[in-house]
């Protein structure tokens, strides 16, 4: 018999789990039909009779960034975004290799603190980009990849080209992110470009689907059947198709802000920068080891000049703070880094870790002071528990920092012995080189008497990009950039390849300059038939090759450790005949036109102001000059 106590618990429970019920019922429908795109579509339409496209919507955003070069291997993919671009005075330059496109964008990062750009199409396009992707990362270059993709529709079913894309550049970008509809081009490449550039800067990746870049009424017509299905699985299909239709390109043509948001950029607090200055305030041996990221915006490179010369430290300068001070500046040591390192009471590393390049930290002595500062902390206290402790660690803008702190030290001076004892050893070590260059060699010609004159022929508008192994690590040693922002090479990642997009991003961005890339043989391989895209796009560069038909840094290693040469070997390669058959100029250095090193190079400057790209082949010899700081 049912209590009275029952009855009343039941006639409870029963509104209440009909009211639970019907509220999941409601919420699973409105998450449906969220997810569907129906609440959108009550307060914004479709415009079926619009010709507009999803490029347009790309090329706005580019635009409104202050985008003035896209970087490309066209593909039907991407096609729509190009064409948008050109229309909006973008200079779209198309290449021959997708890897070429995002090292001119990344070159194109460097010189200008912007974000470099190129775009290319699905599948195989992008996978050619990872390797320059990947150097990008590792040399903290604000670099955008637009990559084109097959229809969200058809990801995952067998498609042309469609494979897991995101997966691919998640673990190489700061941000990467896939486009779903029209409407969210914009807002996605707005915050993408942001990213690029907050705190330390990076490749980011946007993948675009072939569907939100065409036009309605092409994307209808891939998607719609012109027939009227009959049977119930077919309308639900049907009905599916063009609900995807309708919120694909539902609110695509609204107004939405284009311009970029506000960057995030760390810097050093006034007491990590007081303590900086009392640090280096007491310092016998000072010095001053600065890398790339001294030269990232928002401190301009001639303002940071300044603050190092005012600042009076001697100097060590890599990457792309190669150059800051010019050509001959009494601070500007160049040469003795480990042991100058070793005898220094107080370091500052200004935007460079203690990575291979420092032998991990190695060359710092233990009883050396050492203040680091770097945008990021984790890179900064890269084995700081193992061979050197950081006395300041400060997370910030290296160019900012520097500034900050020769406003706290202005009037400081440090013991004049010092600097003149490094500047000894710089000119003893020059002079060597010297002695090198004068050595007769069997054959050819000895590429450091070669190196020379091409230092002493280097104009004051150059820029020099650097692309190879033995010729280039020499040219390290000999060759002076006339100033910042002048000096192109990898960074860290030590590509090979990186030459003609380099140089190619160079020159556009800065068009009175002369544009002198060193590679080496092996490395020219890479570059060669890019020399078409410079004939095409009128844009003359000089490539200097030096030739000594092999993989002479590897062979010199691998010879004596392990007895064989074997995948070493290259030939005297006619590299200028090939650069003809082009379309470029192409000059041949050598025994026997020795004694006119600077004559041809003078007359391949004058082909480069004339408006054709240059390559000069010149015949080295592999003779072995090493003393263990020059690599020959």
């Amino acid at each position: 018999m049912e209590t009275p106590a029952a009855a009343t618990l039941a006639g409870s429970f029963f509104p209440s789990f009909l009211f639970l019920v019907c509220g999941t019922l409601v919420a699973a429908v409105l998450g449906a039909a969220h997810s569907l795109g129906l609440l959108y579509r009550l307060t914004h339409k479709v415009d079926k009779a619009s010709i507009r496209h999803g490029g347009e919507s790309v090329a706005a955003v580019l635009k409104a960034h202050g985008v003035r070069f896209l970087f490309t291997l066209v593909g039907g993919h991407i096609s729509p975004l190009l064409v948008a671009c050109e229309k909006l005075g973008i200079h779209v330059v198309d290449t021959r290799h997708e890897v070429t496109a995002v090292f001119a964008a990344d070159a194109v990062a460097r010189l200008t603190g912007t974000v470099g750009v190129a775009a290319v199409t699905a599948g195989p396009g992008l996978t050619n980009t990872v390797t320059a992707v990947k150097n990008a990362q590792i040399a903290q270059s604000p670099v955008l990849l637009l990559g084109g993709a097959a229809s969200i529709l058809l990801q995952n079913r067998g498609a042309l080209q469609a494979i897991d894309q995101m997966s691919l550049f998640r673990p190489l970008c700061k941000f990467c992110a896939s486009v779903k509809r029209v409407r969210d081009i914009m807002p996605t490449l707005r915050a993408a470009m942001a990213a690029a550039q907050s705190g330390t800067p990076g490749p980011v990746f946007v993948e675009l689907p072939i569907d939100v870049l065409y036009p309605y009424f092409m994307v209808q017509k891939e998607i719609s059947s012109t027939r009227q299905p009959k049977d119930i699985m077919g309308r639900v299909v049907s009905w599916y198709l063009d609900n995807y239709l309708a919120n694909l390109f539902a609110g695509a043509w609204e107004p939405q802000c284009e311009g970029p948001l506000p960057l995030d950029i760390p810097q050093a607090s006034p007491q990590q920068v007081q303590r900086c200055v009392e640090i280096l305030s007491r310092a016998k041996r000072p010095l001053l080891v600065v890398g790339s990221q001294a030269l990232l915006p928002p401190t301009p490179a001639d303002k940071l000049r300044a603050a190092v010369e005012a600042l009076g430290v001697p100097c060590f300068l890599g990457g792309m703070a190669r150059g800051l001070l010019g050509r001959r500046h009494p601070l500007h040591i160049r040469q003795n880094r480990s042991a100058t390192l070793k005898k220094a009471d107080v370091v500052l590393l200004a935007g460079i870790v203690c990575d291979f390049r420092l032998s991990y930290g190695r060359v710092l002595s233990r009883s050396s002071k050492i203040i680091i500062v770097n945008r990021n902390r984790k890179e900064m206290l890269i084995n700081s528990d193992m061979f050197w402790k950081p006395q300041e660690a400060v997370q910030g803008d290296v160019g900012s920092f520097m500034v900050k702190l020769e406003e706290g030290l202005r009037g400081q001076t440090w013991p004049s012995d010092w600097a003149e004892e490094l500047r000894q050893a710089d000119q003893k070590k020059e002079q060597s080189f010297w002695e090198k260059a004068m050595m007769p060699v069997a054959q050819h010609l000895n590429p450091v008497r070669v190196l020379q004159l091409v230092e002493e022929t280097l104009p004051d508008n150059s820029i020099l990009v650097m692309d190879g192994g033995d010729f280039v690590g020499t040219a390290a040693y000999l060759v002076r950039p006339r100033g910042p922002l002048c000096w192109l090479d990898p960074g860290a990642f030590g590509t090979l390849g990186v030459g003609a997009g380099f140089a190619l991003g160079a020159k556009l961005c800065r068009p009175d300059a002369e544009v002198w890339c060193l590679f080496g043989d092996g490395a020219f391989g890479y570059s060669l038939i890019e020399f078409d895209t410079f004939v095409r796009h009128k844009i003359p560069v000089m490539a200097l090759i030096g030739n000594d038909a092999g993989w002479t840094q590897i062979s010199r290693e691998q010879v004596p450790c392990l007895g064989s040469n074997v995948a070493c070997g290259l030939a005297y390669t006619d590299y200028h005949k090939a650069a003809m058959g082009l379309g470029a100029q192409g000059l041949l250095l050598s025994r026997e036109n020795e004694d006119q090193v600077v004559k041809v190079l003078r007359d391949a400057q004058q082909q480069c102001r004339d408006g054709h790209p240059v390559v000069v082949n010149i015949l080295i010899s592999r003779t072995d000059f090493r003393d263990g700081s020059i690599a020959m």
